[in-house]
């Protein structure tokens, strides 16, 4: 935190502004010292009393403006009351002017100032301080005015220049903002085409990996030196597949991406734990497999998981008193997952449909399968994918 003088002032306005009126005070009797005899007040103390009073309205110039404003002009009875004009009366007048012309916009700050030396010029014409030198009321009215003036005049530099820097501030703030988004943007674009690239590599290799592994297995009982020399050359090619896919992973992580996990990815079964966590954390749930599981890939298996998970995530935060199934189906076509729940549904804003669901309907999409979600008619809430799928075994027979 800043500290200093400034700083503590600029925390405590109201104790700033006190010390300042004292300092209009302490100027005032200053110059009473230095005047001559004869243009001095017969009573001194009475004076400087007064001399206070026409001070106190600089106290409130920020707290309480056009209350300080206010207080101001009704000092101007004291000259007629007592025939006395402080010094620090003029002074408070100039300090609030301004003020209110440094602080305020430009309506505010013209009122505040007729309000404050239209009465002053008033005042002087009808009844002219004593103790002054002898000049005329036009004299005294056109020096009040001038005073005025100057002082609304210097307020309002102030305030324009203020509001020039505050302008320019905030253009080389937002164009500051506009150069790391711009630098951001053509990053993301660099990494983007990088990508393409990478992927094109990485697909070129895949390829050479299936053709070169369909040639081993045609020539593997005729010729196996040409179907060792083809599996050699997919050896190869998985490594130089497998670094570029590295490559490819780093040139798509951000920077505020976590550090990956080394735990290996849940699968199929996984989702049997899973229904057991959540069996235990209160929710009625049961696990129901049609068909005969077949091996699939890791990462059609993933998303089957992903999908149980996400659904019944939802079903403990929004579903209330429930039970819920999972309902895994196989066939030769593909696999399905099904899971429903006997909740309230979802609510009348749509409390269901998330970034969960987002997620799951880009991982089907990924596979080519269809992702099915809504209100069950009976009540509830069901969530169901289908993915076309090729077991691995079959492929590899």
């Amino acid at each position: 935190m800043t500290s200093g003088p400034r700083a503590w002032l600029r925390r405590h306005p109201l104790a700033g502004d006190a010390l300042l009126a004292a300092a209009l005070v302490a100027l005032g009797v200053v110059l009473v010292l230095v005047t001559p005899p004869q243009f001095r007040p017969r009573d001194v103390p009475a004076a400087l009393a007064w001399s206070v009073l026409c001070a106190a309205p600089a106290v409130l110039r920020r707290a309480a403006p056009w209350m300080a404003v206010g207080a101001a002009v009704a000092t101007l009875a004291l000259p007629a009351l007592t025939g006395l004009a402080p010094v620090s009366q003029s002074l408070t007048f100039m300090l609030l002017t301004y003020t209110m012309a440094a602080h305020r916009p430009a309506r505010p700050a013209a009122l505040a100032a007729v309000l404050l030396w239209v009465p002053v010029a008033v005042a002087n014409l009808i009844a002219p301080p004593q103790g002054v030198l002898e000049v005329g009321p036009a004299y005294l009215l056109f020096n009040n005015l001038l005073v005025g003036v100057v002082s609304y005049s210097v307020g309002r530099a102030v305030h324009a220049r203020r509001t020039s820097t505050d302008a320019l501030r905030e253009r080389a703030r937002v164009a500051e903002e506009n150069q790391r988004s711009l630098a951001a943007q053509a990053v993301a674009d660099e990494r983007r085409r990088i990508a393409r690239e990478l992927h094109d590599v990485v697909a070129h290799h895949v390829s050479v990996m299936g053709v070169m592994a369909t040639g081993a297995r045609r020539v593997l009982h005729r010729d196996p030196a040409a179907a060792d020399e083809a599996i050699a050359t997919v050896e190869e090619t998985s490594r130089a597949t497998l670094r570029e896919m590295r490559r490819l992973l780093d040139v798509l992580r951000t920077d505020a991406e976590p550090v990956a996990d080394l735990t290996p990815q849940p699968g199929l079964a996984g989702i049997g734990t899973l229904v057991e966590q959540v069996r235990e954390a209160g929710l009625p749930v049961t696990l129901r497999v049609e068909g005969t599981p077949g091996t699939l890939e890791e990462g059609v298996a993933l998303t089957l998981y992903r999908i149980a998970q996400e659904a019944l995530t939802n079903v403990l935060k929004h579903a209330g008193a429930a039970t819920a199934q999972v309902r895994l189906t196989f066939d030769g076509g593909g696999v399905g997952i099904e899971v429903t729940d006997t909740g309230r549904g979802p609510g009348p804003d749509g409390d269901r449909v998330g970034h969960g669901l987002v997620g799951m309907r880009e991982r089907v999409a990924l596979y080519g399968g269809v992702l099915r979600t809504g209100a069950r008619p009976g009540g509830g809430f069901r969530v169901y994918a289908r993915i076309p799928v090729e077991p691995l075994g079959t492929a590899a027979a």
